[in-house]
């Protein structure tokens, strides 16, 4: 399948499995509460759990978020990268995403086909292509059947290289998850109280 298809099947309210710097992603219009519904469905996710919003771009992040001057400057810096900024987020950014809560994780991942995906389709859910529990799929082949019955398109970049993204509150100057960078986020917080 294409950009193109994986574009119109989220237009169209669909979901899409998409390659990460991490592991394989699934993406619903994050905009859309019940494309995010869906996805949470398609996880079997607790909807007090929420999901992070992938886009194409730091730009394209801060018209959603509301960034402090430091957590613009640490975005900048980490993005494009196998990290989850949490920001205020804007009134586009509907509470089925967030679980209700004021702020919303970014990612936007190091990975070409992610970008060139996220840029014409996103804002979309960032959130790993598998049941809730389950392992995370690092190939098309690794997917679950329930998720792949659940999406419109998968979209095969080949293996990707595992683990997790580091999710961080710049603002809070705080980690709440150590994945890929943590030693270099935690060193960039410190100098930057």
């Amino acid at each position: 399948m294409s950009l193109t298809d994986a574009t119109a099947a989220i237009d169209d309210g669909g979901l899409v499995v998409y390659p990460t710097d991490t592991v394989y992603g699934l993406a619903g219009d994050a905009l859309d509460a019940d494309a995010v519904e869906r996805v949470f469905a398609a996880k079997g996710r607790d909807r007090s759990k929420p999901l992070s919003m992938g886009v194409g771009s730091v730009d394209a992040a801060l018209d959603h978020v509301h960034a402090s001057e430091r957590e613009e400057a640490f975005m900048r810096e980490f993005l494009p990268g196998a990290v989850t900024v949490v920001c205020e987020k804007r009134g586009s950014v509907p509470d089925a995403l967030t679980g209700g809560k004021p702020k919303v994780g970014v990612r936007v991942p190091d990975h070409d086909l992610a970008l060139d995906f996220l840029a014409t389709a996103g804002p979309v859910t960032a959130t790993s292509a598998n049941r809730s529990g389950r392992s995370n799929a690092r190939r098309t082949s690794d997917l679950d059947p329930e998720i792949r019955d659940a999406v419109g398109v998968v979209l095969d970049g080949g293996e990707t290289p595992g683990g997790e993204s580091t999710v961080v509150d710049a603002g809070a100057g705080v980690i709440h998850r150590r994945g890929r960078d943590a030693d270099r986020i935690e060193a960039w917080l410190e100098e930057r109280p």
